[in-house]
């Protein structure tokens, strides 16, 4: 009977240190998953402003600018442009 007691007493403790470890493992992976969503929200509103960013550099306008000033380019002359027919 004391073997008994004893044997049950060391499979409740048992358990119950498997339960303790299962639930610190499961909020110490909860708050590993709470830090990365907030870390994926972060990347994707960086995302959103480096999408802003490119189709601002991008922009007709400003290309222009650029070639007007860097590159000193300007409009080809009304003689000069020519119109060519792709063939059917």
């Amino acid at each position: 009977m004391l073997r008994l007691n004893l044997a049950l007493i060391a499979i409740v403790l048992a358990s119950a240190l498997g339960a303790v470890a299962s639930q610190h493992k499961a909020r110490k992976l909860f708050t590993e998953m709470e830090r990365e969503q907030e870390r994926m929200r972060s990347l994707e509103v960086e995302w959103g402003q480096l999408q802003l960013e490119q189709s601002t550099w991008a922009s007709h306008a400003r290309i222009e600018k650029v070639a007007r000033e860097r590159l000193r380019m300007k409009p080809p002359a009304a003689g000069q442009v020519l119109a060519v027919e792709a063939p059917r």
